[in-house]
């Protein structure tokens, strides 16, 4: 069973990728619109398997960046991938494409690509 975790600002874009996600074979979609949300959810979060992180949530606020990072200090074992509507030369697509054992995607998201996402996670971490 694949549980995948949305982090995106946007809620009308969290709520679509949700629905592409589930029709592309995935079980249940954990979404959150910020760093403090995901935080309240941490139970069902930690259970993932694949993790989709918006890298900028907004002026002033935590950064996909960081939720990456609580997540990492928290146990999570599933695969992570960025998404970005920036261009690779902003500092925080820069970070991210930084780290290994993550993947940045340019929004937006083709559903062929969610499709490969969900299959090739199917064998994360779930419950």
């Amino acid at each position: 069973m694949l549980r995948v975790l949305v982090l995106e600002d946007d809620e009308d874009l969290r709520s679509i990728l949700c629905e592409l996600l589930s029709l592309s074979g995935a079980d249940a979609c954990v979404s959150a619109g910020s760093l403090a949300e995901l935080r309240r959810k941490a139970d069902e979060v930690l259970g993932c398997g694949l993790a989709l992180l918006d890298i900028n949530l907004g002026e002033g606020v935590p950064s996909g960046l960081e939720a990456y990072r609580w997540l990492k200090d928290n146990g999570f074992s599933g695969r992570t991938v960025f998404l970005t509507g920036h261009a690779r030369s902003h500092p925080l697509v820069r970070q991210a494409l930084e780290l290994t054992q993550v993947q940045v995607l340019s929004k937006p998201i083709p559903a062929k690509v969610l499709l490969e996402l969900v299959g090739g996670s199917s064998h994360g971490t779930g419950t």
